[in-house]
């Protein structure tokens, strides 16, 4: 268990980032988990566990499955004073360093149980749909689309999106190649448009209405467009200062948030101008672990590591089991070579094994 007369280190928000920094210092401090869920999502898998339920058992993984050495509190932090944080409960958890990672605003079931029961819920929705509407064609609802076309091909699926191309992130070669492959799979695209959620009819099916005039009847609706940035709460706090006008905490060199000394911030949450990816989240939540380890070891701060940010726009997008989109560092390809890279198993078996998830389950 933690070592109880070493410094104290919180860390806010039980995401990609926030779980890999807890892991990397749980034995190095007195280290307590705030997050208002019991278990990690694995974000990049959760479209597969919409479309085979049972997929979600390995990519929702219990906090306390790889925490063994540390707290874990399920609750919402709602306030950060100079050396405590307090929860949705009244509860004060003094620190001595703070580390914030809450991301992106997406509520979920406290317990994994009812968010593989909502999973379950989402897949039989589905499979009871003879048609279906997608809203947003950001890497998101490409992916959905992709994924319900290859596992449903017999369902009708219309996606629309508000701007003039799909993957908007990626190079124009990306997002023709993605269009092309959803229209091969029978997928109806519409660019350029938006829906009226408001003004949606009954007529057995939904009938909804796109900004063009178009009537799309669809038995069920994915909403597929960004998440807020979880940082409203944080306007009234210590830090509220430290947010800039997007609501992103702005960090320096060495992701310690600007202004303090025992602060830092990792992932989404953060104003690096880089991809809001999982696996730099996970190489800033590397940079900050090693920095919290120098500083609470009383090493000197110039020795702190500087973060690289990364200036490419290397990504794959999923396209349902064995296809992905790559956009790599001197070519774009689609089909099967660079969905053998993450299509399969979405680097679930991989993120469980930096976890180490399994290995403590066995023990």
């Amino acid at each position: 268990m933690a070592n109880q007369s070493a410094p104290k280190v919180v860390v806010i928000g039980g995401g990609i980032a926030g779980s890999y920094i807890a892991k990397s210092l749980q034995f190095h401090s007195n280290l307590t988990l705030i997050d208002p869920k019991e278990y990690l999502e694995i974000p990049w898998a959760s479209l597969r566990g919409m479309v085979e339920p049972g997929f979600a058992e390995r990519s929702l993984i219990q906090h306390k499955d790889y925490l063994t050495g540390s707290r874990l509190i399920v609750s919402n932090a709602v306030d950060i004073r100079e050396s405590e944080v307090l929860t949705s409960e009244g509860r004060l958890i003094p620190y001595d360093y703070l580390v914030i990672a809450t991301g992106h605003g997406d509520p979920l079931p406290k317990t994994r149980a009812d968010r593989l029961k909502q999973y379950q819920a989402e897949n039989e929705k589905m499979k009871a749909a003879q048609s279906i509407l997608i809203v947003g064609g950001g890497p998101t609802g490409v992916e959905l689309a992709g994924e319900i076309a290859v596992d449903f091909p017999e369902k009708k699926i219309t996606l629309v999106h508000n701007g003039y191309r799909l993957l908007e992130f990626l190079g124009p070669k990306a997002s023709k190649k993605t269009l092309d492959w959803l229209t091969s799979r029978r997928v109806e695209v519409k660019l350029e448009q938006t829906v009226n959620l408001e003004d949606v009819a009954e007529e057995g099916s939904k009938v909804f209405k796109t900004s063009a005039g178009e009537i799309i009847r669809a038995d069920c609706l994915f909403l597929c467009t960004g998440k807020p940035l979880a940082s409203s709460w944080l306007k009234n706090t210590i830090l509220g200062d430290s947010l800039d006008d997007n609501g992103s905490l702005v960090v320096d060199g060495n992701l310690r948030v600007k202004g303090r000394k025992n602060i830092f911030a990792v992932g989404d949450i953060t104003n690096i101008k880089e991809m809001k990816q999982g696996h730099l989240a996970k190489k800033q939540a590397s940079a900050a672990a090693k920095n919290l380890k120098l500083v609470m070891n009383g090493g000197n701060e110039s020795k702190m590591v500087a973060y690289k940010v990364s200036s490419t726009t290397k990504a794959i997008v999923s396209l349902g089991r064995h296809d992905a989109v790559a956009q790599l560092h001197l070519t774009t390809m689609i089909g099967l070579v660079p969905g053998l890279l993450k299509s399969k198993d979405l680097y679930v078996g991989k993120t469980r094994k930096e976890l180490d998830v399994d290995s403590f389950l066995l023990h």
